[in-house]
């Protein structure tokens, strides 16, 4: 696998977490790691303007090959959905906007890639992070080790969401293929 660096975003509408690492071959490095506060912004417009300007802003400073975001996961408050959608929708806009190839990966996924297990906690995803990269303090927020995680996991999927995993949900179209039935 060749050098390259790889930003990993957990979209958020309150908090948005991301990390930065640097690969080349068998060693992977973390660069960086942080949490944009959106929750101060009242207005829902305001948060989305701040999600492009941050994503431009961490693309511009750290230069990634490759861009990697967390899927949204499927729940019951549409509303929720539609804004996380939006935060999601407007970060790889950036991604976009700046030509970076684009990845997108499920939360269990993570889960799976980072700990083993897809029904593990935040707790436990940052606890592994930590050891893999050497962190030796935790942030206050864990949505940057969220994002942080979506960067690792893209680096051990090799660039390949669904590598060897066709029964997981990777994409949205993966999950339309899967279920059928579930489409009206």
């Amino acid at each position: 696998m060749p050098e390259k660096i790889i930003l990993g975003v957990d979209p958020g509408t309150n908090v948005m977490g991301y990390g930065v690492i640097s690969c080349d071959g068998n060693k992977m490095q973390l660069i960086s790691m942080g949490s944009v506060m959106l929750s101060k912004y009242s207005n829902q417009m305001l948060k989305l303007k701040h999600i492009f300007e941050r994503s431009l802003y961490l693309i511009d400073n750290y230069h990634p090959d490759e861009f990697a975001i967390e899927s949204q996961f499927f729940g019951k408050n549409v509303q929720s959905m539609l804004k996380l959608g939006r935060a999601q929708g407007t970060s790889i806009a950036a991604a976009l906007y700046r030509d970076i190839p684009i990845f997108e990966y499920a939360p269990r996924k993570i889960k799976q890639s980072i700990t083993g297990n897809g029904a593990s906690s935040k707790e436990q995803v940052a606890i592994m992070l930590s050891k893999l990269l050497f962190i030796e303090e935790m942030p206050k927020f864990l949505d940057a080790t969220d994002g942080l995680a979506v960067a690792v996991t893209h680096y051990f999927q090799g660039g390949k969401p669904d590598a060897g995993d066709d029964k997981k949900f990777g994409s949205w179209d993966s999950f339309i293929k899967n279920n059928p039935d579930r489409i009206k």
